[in-house]
């Protein structure tokens, strides 16, 4: 092959445009958990099941704490500030989804509140508006894989969810993993059921039963459409 003796300008540029015309181009998304490894290692199988790369999905716990302003916090903060050691640069995601239970946490109503009011005033690295989403389970992660199994109308609390879960899935732990595996051959009754609660329920209220994990889990699946 004959030397390219097109100017070294020119050169950059076309090595830019192959570059650009590789990279994929859905949805980056930023994903903070309020749980350190149940529902992370939930969403990162999914990721490993469909692909995503993790320059367009990357799945954290809040090191801020637990208590949803603090899981919030700790969103943002890596928002902005990038984390190198995971790939992740400064503002360098499309969405920020922050993830977190009802339990019985002091600042949940307040994180409601505070999610709303920065939704969309967040600019990433290529100048476009952040969406914010906020996707709460209440009472608890466990509820979203209890509606694998059955129907859930009424309120009730963590425990009750857990147990009633266990009666699935016997081996099931808290900070365990391979829920998406065990699971995912009911995911539309789960979908179906998550959405009838949302439309009648929201998460403002607390008490009801509710998650939006069914939009999260969605999203992920359809993310390269």
């Amino acid at each position: 092959m004959g030397k390219d003796n097109q100017p070294k300008h020119r050169q950059v540029a076309r090595v830019l445009q192959r570059r650009a015309a590789v990279r994929q181009p859905y949805e980056r998304l930023l994903i903070v958990c309020e749980g350190e490894k149940t529902e992370p290692q939930y969403l990162r199988e999914i990721q490993q099941a469909y692909r995503l790369a993790s320059t367009h999905l990357l799945v954290l716990h809040s090191q801020f704490g637990t208590e949803p302003q603090q899981v919030l916090k700790y969103a943002l903060s890596i928002f902005i500030k990038g984390a190198p050691e995971r790939g992740l640069h400064q503002r360098a995601s499309d969405r920020i989804v922050v993830v977190f239970d009802r339990d019985e946490h002091q600042t949940y109503h307040a994180a409601l509140a505070q999610a709303a009011a920065q939704n969309g005033k967040l600019k990433n690295d290529e100048g476009a508006a952040v969406q914010l989403d906020v996707v709460v389970s209440v009472p608890c992660f466990e509820l979203w894989l209890l509606l694998h199994f059955e129907d859930v109308h009424a309120p009730l609390h963590r425990h009750e969810a857990l147990e009633r879960l266990k009666a699935y899935l016997p081996d099931y732990e808290k900070g365990g993993g391979g829920h998406w595996g065990k699971t995912q051959a009911h995911l539309s009754h789960a979908i179906e059921r998550a959405h009838h609660l949302a439309a009648q329920n929201n998460p403002n209220d607390g008490i009801q039963p509710y998650t939006a994990m069914h939009e999260l889990v969605s999203r992920l699946i359809h993310l390269k459409d």
